[in-house]
């Protein structure tokens, strides 16, 4: 994704892959599932963002299933949306955390939310220079949207923003129980 020339095929190209995994992978939320369902390409929401520093917390995210995980709050990023709050994964290998929900939340998209940033999972266009490379047309959604059997980090409230934000993937089926 990140060495792709033309964003829009490397959008389809992760597609592509993320069906393949939710059809074949053995540890797929939704093992058979043959395809995913996406709102269209919107080159519009591929930005670079300006990190901003905040005041580093701990913070007990809500998940799935009454699950808390452990993040720190490290820095916010500014978007003619709103503003998102960064995390950093204080376990389970570590990593930057970008989860957010929006306008459409609960009715096009999961109601939890999706991710935008989970580099624990490798999904992140880069960074450099105090920014960072964010593709709203990458959002996706936690593995618990598809099976209850999982234990997600939610949206928190600093990160529900009341614009919709029409990209990436949409609702899933019921999820299975």
């Amino acid at each position: 994704m990140r060495a792709a020339a033309d964003p829009e095929r490397g959008w389809r190209r992760w597609r592509a892959v993320r069906d393949e995994l939710f059809r074949d992978h053995p540890q797929s939320p939704s093992p058979g599932y043959t395809g995913l369902d996406y709102f269209p390409y919107d080159p519009s929401l591929r930005v670079l963002a300006q990190v901003e520093p905040a005041e580093e917390e701990l913070r007990e995210i809500a998940g799935s299933a009454g699950s808390l995980t452990t993040f720190r709050c490290f820095g916010r990023v500014s978007l003619p949306v709103g503003t998102l709050e960064l995390y950093w994964l204080e376990g389970y290998g570590s990593g930057l955390f970008l989860p957010f929900a929006d306008a459409t939340s609960g009715h096009e998209t999961y109601g939890g939310g999706r991710y935008l940033l989970d580099t624990v999972k490798g999904s992140d266009l880069g960074a450099g220079g105090g920014r960072l490379t964010l593709d709203f047309n990458l959002a996706y959604n936690p593995s618990c949207a598809y099976d209850s059997g999982w234990a997600c980090p939610l949206s928190p409230p600093a990160n529900r923003l009341a614009f919709p934000v029409r990209a990436g993937e949409k609702a899933p089926p019921a999820p299975h129980v």
